[in-house]
């Protein structure tokens, strides 16, 4: 079969080995609390419990009366014993509701719902009210992104399976280990958009394509669905390079993948809305990848979401504490550098990484040279040297001239600098300044 790619990326060491042959095993955090953000993805919600109320898991806690509102569920069933700010990824501090478990399993799910059968308009509302969003880090309302404006004709449905992130093995599990409900939930989407699937599979992960084939034939969505190998290489899994390899189509500056006639869609969100409609279930808990080389035991863990990253340790894992000198939440070229493990775990969370200093950079950035080693390294295509002189000089018009808020942040001239200059760290800066003056003139 013929590989697909991109022009441009790199090839870091992928570390998947560390914990893609660990399967996905549930664990309950030891202090039985989680921390959930009110909102994950879409409008602000606000919370609709108290402090001292009974939830249920599956319960509504937080939501809005916005189009791109998208609720927020209770992961356990158990009391409210705070609602306050809290540090979540990006250290950030927002709401958050802090439940206890009860130690009851009192559940209050929706009834399943044949999506093959029911109306589509009450299939985007069942996705809606589960609190569906992208799962693979972006968490872009589910609901949304199915139901594109009349003006977009979507033909492809593309399922993310590239995970090129180093370290991060949960998908690559998820694949081997419920093919059936992948094949479901991508089903219930062609049929929510009326369009062709295309699954895109890194080619480090190609035995797993027997076992999506045979869920596919037994089905019979042979006509409908197809998998699509693609070279491995970092960034494949930007929704951009997913297109571009797969279809061989440019989405435009500044556009989305609906204006190139596609839908991305996580492996994890395609379950999540398989659950929805065969278990009634909202999205409250996800699977994520523990790893890193300061960990002791890798793993691959399903868990409640709101469940803080060091109430599982020593339990589920271990650290030679002596040697972490990052945490990151999600993967090590895109993730966010946090300075404890104290923070909860959110829909988007994908992994969290233990790095020692054998595995990053701590050396202070020195001059740089102009070789152009970014430039020629960018898969966007920009001129990351450019960007970054026009952001030295303060010229944010020049900046974004030169592609500043094109820049998907992956992370790639930022590997390949001999000059070790935090790259991405600046682009970041930069487009939180661009993004404040933009509102200041509306």
């Amino acid at each position: 079969m013929k590989l697909h790619t991109f022009k441009g990326g790199i090839h870091p060491k992928e570390m998947k080995e560390l914990s893609n042959k660990c399967p996905i095993t549930p664990v309950f955090p030891k202090t039985k609390i989680v921390t959930i953000p009110v909102t994950m993805g879409g409008a602000p919600n606000t919370p609709v419990v108290k402090v001292g109320d009974l939830v249920a898991k599956g319960q509504i806690i937080a939501n809005g009366d916005k189009f791109m509102n998208c609720p927020v569920h209770a992961s356990i069933s158990g009391k409210v014993k705070k609602i306050q700010n809290c540090v979540v990824t990006g250290n950030q501090e927002v709401p958050c509701i802090i439940i206890e478990s009860d130690d009851s399993d009192r559940t209050e799910y929706l009834p399943p719902l044949d999506p093959f059968t029911c109306e589509v308009k009450d299939a985007l509302e069942r996705i809606k009210a589960c609190g569906i969003v992208g799962m693979g880090g972006a968490s872009f309302p589910a609901h949304v992104k199915l139901n594109p404006p009349e003006d977009k004709q979507i033909d492809y449905v593309l399922v993310n399976a590239a995970e090129c992130e180093p370290y991060l093995t949960c998908d690559e599990r998820t694949l081997q280990e419920t093919p059936s409900k992948v094949i479901d939930g991508l089903a219930i989407i062609l049929r929510l958009v009326g369009a062709k699937g295309i699954i895109a599979l890194e080619d480090n992960k190609s035995y797993i394509q027997p076992l999506l084939q045979k869920e596919i034939d037994s089905k019979g969505y042979g006509d409908d669905i197809s998998i699509c190998l693609v070279k491995t290489k970092y960034p494949q899994g930007s929704e951009k390079f997913i297109v571009s390899a797969c279809l061989g189509v440019e989405i435009p500056s500044a556009k989305l993948p609906a204006d190139a006639g596609a839908i991305i869609s996580n492996v994890g969100t395609v379950c999540a809305i398989s659950d929805a409609f065969r278990l009634g279930m909202p999205l409250i808990e996800r699977s994520l990848t523990i790893s890193g080389g300061a960990v002791n035991n890798p793993c691959n863990i399903r868990v409640p979401v709101g469940t803080i990253v060091s109430d599982l340790i020593p339990d589920v894992f271990t650290l030679k504490d002596d040697e972490v000198v990052k945490v990151i939440s999600g993967g090590p070229m895109m993730g966010f550098s946090m300075t404890t493990a104290n923070f909860p775990i959110a829909k988007g969370t994908s992994g969290v990484t233990f790095l020692t200093a054998k595995e990053t950079f701590l050396d202070k950035e020195s001059q740089c040279i102009g070789c152009g080693k970014c430039v020629s390294t960018c898969a966007m295509h920009l001129s990351p040297v450019l960007i970054k002189r026009a952001l030295e000089a303060e010229n944010f018009d020049k900046a974004r001239n030169f592609g500043l808020m094109d820049c998907i942040e992956c992370g790639c001239c930022a590997f390949v600098c001999p000059a070790d200059i935090n790259l991405v760290q600046r682009f970041r800066l930069g487009k939180a300044v661009v993004r404040q003056q933009m509102m200041a003139k509306k």
